[in-house]
């Protein structure tokens, strides 16, 4: 098995677990009161609280749109991709970046999303038509 760890800052652990575990249905893993691991779609998240969140830079431009650099997310199958969208729409979470195909008719089709999460950090969900070209260029 080969999965990801990251840690990243939150600006408390409450409303963190409510996003990660009440909407996102992500496992809670080990925590204390200054830090929340959670099961990310196979992956380790471990959620850090910080008085010094940075400010969003949407310097990043694809297929169009101003995408909010640095993000963090997951490649998702059609079938939980839409239900993170359900339960995303279905908490009030706006969206960044609403639903949408990118790419279409294209190599490299996806759907994608993004959010940001109750601190303020951006997540980008998608799910590729082909999973053979998550990595392929045209």
């Amino acid at each position: 098995m080969s999965a990801f760890h990251y840690a990243f800052k939150v600006k408390d652990i409450q409303s963190t677990r409510d996003f990660y575990n009440g909407i996102l249905g992500c496992k809670l893993g080990d925590f204390t009161e200054h830090w929340i691991d959670f099961d990310f779609f196979g992956n380790q998240l471990s959620a850090h609280i910080s008085a010094d969140i940075p400010p969003l830079d949407y310097c990043g431009k694809v297929d169009g749109i101003s995408v909010p650099i640095p993000h963090f997310g997951c490649i998702l199958q059609y079938e939980d991709f839409m239900r993170i969208q359900e339960n995303l729409a279905n908490a009030g979470v706006k969206f960044v970046v609403k639903p949408y195909t990118r790419y279409e008719g294209k190599k490299g089709e996806q759907l994608t999303m993004f959010v940001l999460d109750y601190s303020g950090n951006p997540l980008e969900f998608k799910s590729f038509k082909n999973d053979e070209e998550i990595f392929d260029r045209e």
